[in-house]
């Protein structure tokens, strides 16, 4: 069996700098995104990879890669849940099946990657898995509501996970990002913000944070001072407050 680093949403953004660092690193990998085209191209770039070409929005769609890594006599040993995307707005007003398609992908899919590659990595006694939340998971998000809330999912599961874990050689690492310059504004709706831009880190920084984070088995990665700081609010304000100074943002 070939041991390999899954990385999904592999096709843009975060998903990319994850494929060129794992890959610098002599990692073997398998990409995966709905962009055929720009999965193979990466996939070309890398001379290390294998791109497989599917919706994880899709029902059945993680059962169907595990079935494809399978049918390769491939094993995970690094998971890298990338895959996600956000939408801005008002709740009433973003429509309903997009919203439950977000929860879906952003939750749902990622819960059933690492229930799928947990047992093997388990019976070897070695693995990581890296889910990307982001500082939205430290309080409400309106504006962004169900968004910021599927990032608190992804950050207290992993949490919980890294401490179910923690005698096993499994190593999990939430990574929290704050504004991040990829192509997540554009699918969201963003209208463009200054202070969002002038934030917003760069997305190789990102990962090698994040990466850092979990090869010592940190259970949050937070990248940044004025990411970490921020993420603490809920610590020293009331959740009032920051309901009320996340509302006021205008993307």
């Amino acid at each position: 069996m070939t041991l390999v680093s899954l990385i999904t949403g592999a096709s843009a953004g975060l998903g990319v700098d994850f494929a060129r660092q794992l890959s610098a690193r002599g990692q073997r990998l398998v990409l995966v995104a709905r962009r055929k085209e720009r999965l193979e191209a990466l996939a070309a770039e890398l001379g290390n990879a294998r791109a497989v070409a599917l919706d994880l929005g899709d029902a059945g769609a993680a059962a169907r890669l595990m079935a494809d890594l399978a049918a390769h006599d491939e094993g995970v040993a690094t998971l890298i849940n990338n895959a996600g995307f956000g939408l801005w707005g008002k709740f009433a007003e973003l429509d309903r099946g997009r919203q439950r398609a977000m929860i879906d992908l952003n939750c749902g899919t990622l819960v059933e990657l690492c229930h799928a590659v947990l047992p093997h990595m388990l019976e070897r006694g070695a693995g990581a898995i890296l889910n990307v939340a982001s500082t939205a998971a430290f309080q409400p998000g309106p504006g962004m509501a169900t968004y910021f809330a599927t990032k608190a999912f992804v950050l207290s599961f992993s949490e919980a996970l890294h401490q179910e874990l923690i005698k096993t050689g499994v190593r999990v690492t939430a990574l929290c990002p704050g504004p991040t310059r990829t192509e997540f504004g554009d699918v969201a709706g963003f209208r463009g913000n200054g202070m969002f831009d002038r934030l917003s880190a760069s997305s190789p920084d990102v990962v090698a944070a994040g990466l850092r984070a979990l090869d010592s088995n940190r259970a949050v990665a937070i990248p940044g001072l004025v990411n970490k700081l921020g993420a603490q609010g809920h610590r020293f304000f009331p959740r009032a407050l920051l309901r009320k100074v996340t509302a006021a943002i205008k993307y």
